[in-house]
């Protein structure tokens, strides 16, 4: 970074010449850190916000929708797809097929990421919608391995990787998206609602295979009813991209366009706004917080993927409970949450982010081995205590991360840095968490093998939330202020009057 004339007259002075000359160091410092003028605040619309979290918050819930369907259909699909025989083998190649679309992710991000810094938030939201309705029915559509043998498990990978590749650019996207249209005092409440749409769709996912499980019955879910739940998406998804077309570009990324245009030329444009050039340009100058990025996601990922997306599976499985009854408690312990997230993301526009996560990573990694202990006691009140004990350290994440990894970049490259930061992560540890899992348990016959790897996730979750800056109430880096009045915006710019003498 280039350092300016008056910074190395600032840091070089001498303290005495400092005191001689107050006036005109303190010109040299009030250049270099002009006043705020009431035209640089951004004063939000607080409809066009509700349009934008609205429209975020019902993708996301899509995405969600999609992956918890496939999560909660793992063993029908498994007998599907693959080749009858050893039920474990079923189970791990259903696993694996759900984690190869994480492979893909970090591509998806790379690719999707840089577009959205260059061309908009709004268009590349509706791509990835598009391409995540597409790849959803069309697996609800495949024919099954008694049918078509060999290229039943060959079509559902290739649906699950394009399901991968659009997933890349829609969680960046949208959570750049709430970030950078919310005030800055509210930026958690508005975030929350991203994270309330990742629970509604997984709450749809689970009544939705629950419903149709309790009417069919096994026999009826393999032979065809295991199909309605993915063709459900396609609707879905033309609702998501209408809601997303009607938008407007941020605030933030207009402002950043305008600069654009006046400072630069078209060939410097040409060669900074290359996908290679900005992937370098993310890796080159922010792998300090690309680190961060990927150790926080980390850990909330897998606490997420392990509660949300295994968990039934484990109960069903290592515990003997029927489908049904283990996706009820689900749903039931995910109402909850609902019901206190939006609670949680104020609550950490008081309080800041950091204490909030700081209670989920040491929430899971105290109370994941009492909760699975409680789990093998079997009944009823056991698992949901259990459940619901877990949930309250995932809500304290969910609520709070949407509006924390966004203000960990700058606005020229938050899309795509967020995007390849987040994807890179979900890769490595969130998708492979089902499949890890259920190898650890073979490989060691211990039932409580979920517990010790969602601990060993904490801790590094602890050790990332400790070194984040605090960015509650702050604007965010390289946009300028954003409220939600007029009159906040004009207290803001008298705030830095200077007090006269007398």
């Amino acid at each position: 970074m280039a350092v300016s004339d008056s910074d190395l007259i600032v840091a070089d002075a001498d303290p005495g010449a400092v005191r001689r000359h107050r006036l005109l160091f303190r010109a040299v410092q009030r250049r270099k850190n002009p006043p705020l003028r009431r035209t640089d605040i951004t004063v939000t619309d607080e409809a066009a916000v509700k349009r934008a979290v609205k429209a975020a918050a019902l993708g996301n819930a899509m995405e969600w929708f999609d992956f918890g369907i496939y999560s909660y259909l793992a063993v029908t699909i498994g007998h599907v797809f693959f080749p009858s025989g050893n039920e474990t083998v079923q189970l791990l190649s259903s696993f694996a097929t759900f984690a190869v679309s994480f492979l893909v992710r970090p591509i998806g991000g790379m690719v999707f990421g840089p577009m959205g810094d260059r061309i908009g938030r709004k268009k590349v939201l509706a791509l990835t919608m598009i391409m995540m309705a597409i790849g959803t029915c069309a697996i609800g559509l495949i024919p099954s391995y008694a049918a078509i043998g060999f290229w039943a498990p060959v079509l559902l990978i290739f649906f699950r990787l394009v399901q991968g590749f659009s997933t890349g650019g829609e969680y960046g996207g949208a959570s750049t998206f709430i970030a950078e249209y919310a005030p800055d005092k509210r930026r958690g409440f508005y975030g929350s609602f991203l994270e309330l749409g990742t629970l509604a769709g997984y709450v749809g996912a689970a009544g939705l295979v629950t419903l149709m499980t309790s009417l069919l019955g096994s026999g009826g879910m393999e032979s065809w009813g295991w199909r309605v739940p993915f063709l459900v998406a396609g609707p879905l998804g033309l609702v998501g991209l209408y809601l997303r077309l009607r938008l407007d570009e941020t605030p933030a990324f207009r402002k950043l366009e305008d600069e654009s245009l006046h400072r630069a030329s078209d060939a410097a444009s040409a060669v900074e706004t290359t996908a290679k050039g900005d992937l370098a340009k993310i890796f080159r100058d922010y792998w300090p917080t690309l680190i961060l990025c990927i150790c926080l996601v980390g850990a909330y990922n897998i606490a997420d993927y392990m509660l949300l997306s295994y968990m039934p599976t484990y109960l069903s499985d290592e515990m003997g409970y029927s489908e049904t009854h283990g996706l009820l408690v689900l749903i039931a312990t995910m109402a909850v949450l609902m019901l206190i997230i939006n609670q949680v993301g104020r609550l950490c526009d008081r309080l800041g982010r950091k204490p909030l996560l700081m209670a989920g990573m040491i929430g899971f990694l105290v109370l994941s081995l009492p909760a699975f202990l409680l789990v093998r006691q079997g009944s009823l009140v056991a698992v949901s205590a259990a459940m619901l004990m877990l949930g309250l350290s995932m809500v304290c994440l969910l609520g709070t991360m949407s509006a924390t990894l966004p203000a960990l970049f700058p606005t020229q490259v938050r899309y795509g840095s967020l995007s390849v930061g987040y994807n890179l992560s979900a890769s490595l540890f969130g998708g492979t968490t089902p499949l890890v899992i259920t190898a650890l348990i073979s490989v060691t016959g211990s039932e409580l093998m979920p517990a010790y790897y969602v601990m060993a996730a904490s801790v590094v979750g602890v050790i990332a939330v400790a070194c984040m800056k605090e960015t509650a109430g702050q604007p965010l880096a390289g946009s300028p202020p954003s409220v939600a009045t007029p009159e906040e915006a004009a207290r803001m710019v008298e705030n830095q009057a200077p007090a006269p003498r007398f």
